[in-house]
Order: structure tokens, then C-alpha cells, then sequence
């Protein structure tokens, strides 16, 4: 079985004990987050649904490419970035 590092983005380090980069295993990205769901409860729940969808607001990344589906290839040696997009903000133009 594959083993990846795990990159885990700043809203989601309560989850890891603060932990910036884990070390996970699996030849997909299902898998690589069925292995970091074991040692960190509930963090997969943040970032796929009741439907095994990628949440819309999370974006994975299999090194540079993104996955757009858990079945995505994870090789050995692969980084694995979670990242949450940012939302808020007043909406209206920027004074100057």
C-alpha cells in the first residue's frame, strides 16, 4: 500500500493537534482519508458529505493535479493537499 504526506489545511489542524503534515496510506484519495480518519476522528466528515462527494467548498489535490473524485490515484511517495476556501468578506468596492 502506498504511503503519502498528507498536507492539512490551518481550519482543519484541530482535528490533527495542530499537526500541519501527516503521514497516511492508500492507492486512492478514499483511502488515503479512510487512513486519516483513523487517527483523526471526524475530520473526513469535514471534507466529503453524506454522499462520498468532495464537499464544495474543500479542494484536494493529488500533488499538483486536483482530485475531483475519491477514486483519484495516490501514489507512493505523493503529497495529498487539503485545501479550504475562504468565503466572507464585505462584497462591496475597496475605498481608496
Amino acid at each position: 500500500m502506498s504511503h503519502c504526506t498528507v498536507r492539512i489545511a490551518s481550519p482543519l489542524r484541530s482535528y490533527t493537534a495542530g499537526a500541519a503534515t501527516l503521514t497516511a496510506h492508500g492507492s486512492t484519495v478514499a483511502e488515503v482519508l479512510r487512513s486519516l480518519e483513523e487517527r483523526c476522528p471526524g475530520i473526513r466528515f469535514r471534507m466529503i458529505d453524506e454522499q462520498d462527494r468532495i464537499r464544495p467548498h474543500m479542494r484536494l489535490f493529488v500533488n499538483s493535479s486536483e482530485a475531483h473524485e475519491l477514486s483519484a490515484a495516490v501514489r507512493d511517495g505523493d503529497t495529498v493537499h487539503v485545501i479550504c476556501a475562504l468565503s466572507g468578506g464585505g462584497g462591496g468596492p475597496v475605498e481608496q
